[in-house]
C-alpha cells in the first residue's frame, strides 16, 4: 500500500512519476475510485502523459474506452460512469482489454464490481478540501 496523504495539481507530475515507479510490478489493472469531481481523470490524463502519452488525452465518458499509444505499449482508458448494468461493459469487449495485458486505467469500477475477481491496483482519491486530495493505492 502507498498512500500520498495531500497533493494539489502542482504535485500531480510529481505523483504520476510515483505512482508508476511504485506499480512497476503491480496488476496492470488499474481502477480509480473516488467522487464526481475528485479527480480522477485528471490523475488518469497525467499518468498517461507521464507514460508518454503525445495525443490530446480525452475523458472516454462517451466513449467508454479510448486507446492511446504510450512508451509502455498500448494504454486503454475507461469510464464507466454511465454504464447501467454489466451487460454494457460485456457489450463492449471489456474482457478481451482486460486480458490484452496492456495498462488499464478504470474509472468508476463500481458500475462493473463484479469484475474485478482477479488481481488488480485500487487508486482511492479523496477530497481533503478544495485544491488537496489523498490518493491510497492498494493491490
Amino acid at each position: 500500500m502507498r498512500i500520498w496523504e495531500s497533493y494539489t495539481l502542482t504535485d500531480l507530475p510529481v505523483v504520476a512519476q510515483e505512482i508508476l515507479a511504485s506499480l512497476q510490478d503491480a496488476p496492470r489493472v488499474w481502477l480509480f475510485r473516488g467522487q464526481m469531481g475528485v479527480g480522477k481523470t485528471t490523475l488518469s490524463k497525467e499518468i498517461l502523459k507521464q507514460l508518454g502519452v503525445l495525443e490530446n488525452v480525452q475523458s472516454p465518458t462517451f466513449s467508454l474506452v479510448n486507446e492511446y499509444q504510450s512508451s509502455k505499449g498500448i494504454v486503454y482508458h475507461f469510464d464507466l460512469y454511465r454504464l447501467k448494468n454489466i451487460q454494457e461493459a460485456l457489450a463492449i469487449g471489456i474482457e478481451e482489454y482486460l486480458d490484452s495485458g496492456h495498462i488499464c486505467l478504470i474509472e468508476w469500477p463500481e458500475q462493473a464490481e463484479e469484475l474485478w475477481d482477479f488481481p488488480h491496483v485500487n487508486a482511492k482519491i479523496e477530497a481533503i478540501n478544495e485544491t488537496h486530495r489523498k490518493l491510497t493505492l492498494s493491490w
